[in-house]
């Protein structure tokens, strides 16, 4: 890990002032305030960010809605819409873009290691018992049709 990816995710795990990450961002070059964000939106899609973490996003990073990253998170598909957030180019929006995508990692980064996702279950608001029951289901399938099998679903 660099020491951009420990700070990063200092600040998403809160053991770091977002205060102290926004002086930090504010002290990089143009160039490598880019490359944050960048690497910023690369996590926050390793994270499996979704677009129903867009409305905490913007609250725990203290934007309003009219601002241009909130606007941006909150429409179409997040993927998309993060990377047009680090692309940013003004000053004061990419402080805003950044601060949002700090709190985007932060909630996909919460959810993935909460206790049900550690245990490899497919999401947090799932029952342990439904996606072991399709996991097996799933393994059925891919077992009987590498054998020749017919299967019934």
């Amino acid at each position: 890990m660099t020491e951009r990816d420990v700070m990063l995710n200092e600040l998403a795990q809160g053991l770091r002032p977002m205060s102290q990450g926004i002086e930090w961002f504010s002290a990089l070059g143009p160039e490598e305030q880019s490359e944050v964000l960048l690497l910023l939106r690369h996590h926050c899609v390793q994270a499996r960010a979704v677009a129903e973490d867009a409305p905490e996003s913007i609250r725990r990073a203290g934007l309003r809605p009219t601002h241009t990253p909130a606007v941006l998170i909150a429409r179409g598909r997040i993927e998309h819409q993060l990377g047009k957030i680090a692309a940013l180019l003004p000053l004061d929006e990419r402080r805003k873009a950044f601060r949002l995508l700090v709190a985007v990692l932060a909630i996909a980064d919460g959810r993935r290691r909460s206790p049900q996702q550690r245990a490899g279950y497919g999401s947090a608001r799932e029952e342990p018992d439904d996606a072991q029951r399709r996991d097996y289901q799933r393994c059925q399938r891919n077992a009987a049709l590498t054998q020749g099998r017919q299967v019934k679903t």
